[in-house]
């Protein structure tokens, strides 16, 4: 099963291919398909790779619609004066289906260690 960790808007989400996300409001059309480059972690069977901050891969998604979230409701209260207020608010989301999971052509390679000055000069670089 492949799988990765994506990042949306600071927020990250695990998905995979034909998954459908609830995420905040983003400003795309409903039908337009873009491509997420924010790629934390890649697993696919036993390969896992960890990003660096991030993985060398893309991840293809469609908006299927906007809509508003589940409402949360947030209650105040003054103690001992009969105080009570319940206010709620449903957030602006957008749901988004996984299409595809893409790795770029050009793996990422490992930079080369990096010598302290002392180092340096005792090697002759």
């Amino acid at each position: 099963m492949k799988y990765v960790v994506v990042t949306i808007a600071g927020k990250q989400y695990l998905v995979s291919i034909g998954d459908e996300l609830m995420v905040d409001r983003l400003k795309e059309e409903v039908g337009a398909t873009f491509s997420l480059k924010r790629v934390l972690l890649s697993v696919d069977g036993e390969k896992r790779m960890i990003g660096t901050p991030t993985v060398n891969q893309a991840v293809t998604v469609t908006v299927v619609e906007h809509g508003s979230g589940e409402k949360i409701r947030i209650a105040t209260y003054k103690a001992k004066s009969r105080y009570r207020r319940v206010k709620g608010q449903r957030p602006a989301m957008t749901k988004l289906k996984v299409v595809a999971i893409k790795t770029a052509a050009k793996e990422a390679t490992a930079p080369k260690p990096r010598l302290s000055r002392k180092a340096s000069k005792t090697i002759g670089i």
